[in-house]
């Protein structure tokens, strides 16, 4: 069994320059989304709280809650353990809006479920993380370690979620018609520079991967596969749409793992566990979240249509 000080040595080749780029790409990404999200998209979920309330209770609430249960049956090493709890902690990936279209879900409510999250994961994220955190004996002993600042975690979050957010919106707001123009260019634009900044980063820690991989694949792809059953199950257990409940699942399986990074990299000074465990999710969920959305998205063959039906 590896010492626990190997696992916590393992340094991500992950520079400050990195960061910024990484900084910047998410803050741009947010931004794109932004630029599609209206006053009334917050209106339309406030009319249907049932919806918000299943969204924020299954993403804030439940996964969390859960994420500390399987820790506690699971048992992990400490520092993947509190990676755990940071990536349930983050809101969701803006990349749910495109694998919620992509799956043939509620396009308009992964939106503004990313735009409602991004609001409140400015409290919530840091919330979850030391609540979680210190009620595990072995992870509260890292919190310790650590100057974990909220006022400066609450900066950072805001900074590349919550400004990008507010500006992109007032721009929609004043200037709608050049803010479509500049969405459809920008936002495919940055997703496809996210994704290429994740393979690079993933090419530069090559040796790292292979040589330390199988310590978190298990734990990566379980933790995912259960945070897509968790917002599938709960959004069933409230009666909600098929269209919704894809988008649930969908919104609770990605989460924002290069939030998750910044914030290890920033507060956590880049601890080799749980840096391993969040860069693994931020290339894992990718992945999933387009197997995911393919069979969702699939369509039906060899059914006729209701109206040629009608017709004959």
């Amino acid at each position: 069994m590896q010492n626990p000080i190997d696992i916590d040595s393992i340094k991500i080749n992950f520079d400050s320059s990195g960061l910024w780029v990484l900084n910047i790409a998410i803050a741009i990404i947010m931004f794109g989304v932004a630029l599609g999200i209206s006053i009334d998209d917050f209106k339309r979920l406030l009319k249907n709280p049932k919806i918000l309330f299943v969204g924020v209770l299954s993403q804030f609430i439940l996964l969390p809650a859960f994420t500390f249960l399987a820790i506690l049956i699971i048992k992990p090493h400490p520092s993947f353990a509190l990676g755990m709890m940071m990536i349930a902690a983050c809101p969701g990936g803006n990349v749910s809006n495109f694998f919620s279209k992509m799956a043939g879900g509620n396009a308009a409510l992964s939106v503004s479920l990313t735009a409602f999250a991004t609001l409140i994961c400015i409290f919530m994220t840091p919330f979850n993380l030391q609540f979680w955190g210190s009620m595990y004996a072995p992870t509260n002993e890292i919190l310790k370690t650590v100057e974990l600042n909220w006022v400066d975690l609450l900066k950072l979050v805001s900074l590349i979620l919550g400004i990008p957010l507010f500006f992109g919106m007032l721009i929609k707001h004043y200037h709608a018609e050049m803010a479509g123009k500049i969405e459809r260019v920008l936002k495919p634009l940055s997703m496809l520079v996210f994704i290429a900044l994740i393979f690079i980063a993933f090419s530069q820690n090559l040796d790292v991967f292979i040589n330390h991989i199988h310590h978190v694949i298990f734990l990566v792809i379980f933790h995912n596969i259960f945070a897509f059953i968790l917002g599938f199950v709960t959004a069933k257990s409230f009666g909600l749409n098929k269209k919704d409940t894809k988008t649930i699942a969908i919104e609770t399986g990605i989460q924002n793992g290069g939030l998750g990074l910044l914030l290890i990299f920033g507060f956590f000074d880049g601890l080799g566990g749980m840096a391993l465990l969040a860069a693994f999710w931020g290339i894992w969920d990718v992945f999933s979240g387009i197997l995911l959305a393919t069979y969702w998205g699939r369509k039906p063959k060899n059914k006729i249509p209701v109206k040629q039906m009608q017709n004959l």
